[in-house]
């Protein structure tokens, strides 16, 4: 059987844990070999990076930090040497430092802009060059619906996943004309290490939230990401994809 994404290469930003590695394991799983970032999982990523070779792709963990101009360039430069080609890469990596405006810190907002805002630049500024050679590519950012609503206490991640939506569509009207897609997925609540750390009558207030009333999983994202960065989604570009159970109708 002939796999969506059979022998295209993906990079994954902070796949290591959560939902950037059910993307990385649901691309490998539709046959493209895998670049995916780490920065401190060194282990897990190891791991990952051992899984992902079993299912009979290439693969490779990058100790890297996105959000460091001149590190996400060398990553670029890494992955075209070893894999010889990018045609897909996904934004993944992220952070949240929750806090009120009246408390938060001018390092808790810049820490989240960097990691969440900055490094999708950062990564999108260096791997559009070998996309635009090859005139062929598909970008995938990771934004929230927090991005489109906001949400009391998140402030900066707000305005950080804000951010990447208006980003992503810009790049696409820039990078049409060479057959370079954009789109950007806002996640809803979905079940993480993360989110399985709140208390449940926290949890089940979310749970109240949402229309199709569970969270979400890694893998019904991962399925999103697959999607678009196949040629099913061919003609989709510049959009902003809610997988949030309906809690977000635009």
């Amino acid at each position: 059987m002939i796999r969506r994404l059979q022998d295209r290469v993906a990079l994954v930003t902070g796949a290591s844990r959560g939902i950037g590695l059910g993307i990385a394991k649901k691309l490998a799983q539709e046959g493209a070999h895998l670049a995916f970032t780490y920065k401190s999982s060194a282990e897990a990523a190891l791991n990952l990076q051992q899984e992902l070779v079993a299912l009979g792709v290439q693969a490779k963990a990058y100790a890297s930090d996105a959000s460091d101009y001149l590190q996400a360039e060398q990553l670029i430069e890494s992955v075209l040497a070893d894999f010889g080609h990018l045609d897909i890469v996904v934004n993944n990596a992220g952070i949240t430092r929750d806090q009120l405006l009246l408390r938060m810190t001018e390092a808790q907002w810049d820490e989240v802009l960097d990691n969440n805002l900055k490094s999708v630049f950062n990564i999108c500024k260096h791997a559009v060059k070998p996309m635009m050679k090859a005139r062929s590519g598909s970008i995938i950012n990771l934004s929230s619906v927090v991005g489109r609503s906001g949400n009391a206490g998140q402030s900066n991640y707000s305005a950080s996943k804000a951010g990447v939506i208006a980003f992503t569509q810009s790049l696409a009207k820039e990078l049409g004309s060479r057959n370079i897609r954009c789109n950007a997925i806002a996640p809803g609540f979905i079940l993480t290490e993360m989110t399985g750390q709140l208390d449940a009558a926290v949890a089940e207030e979310w749970n109240k939230r949402i229309p199709l009333g569970r969270a979400g999983t890694v893998e019904e994202v991962a399925e999103v990401v697959a999607f678009l960065a196949s040629d099913a989604a061919s003609y989709v570009s510049g959009q902003c994809w809610n997988v949030c159970g309906g809690m977000q109708s635009s």
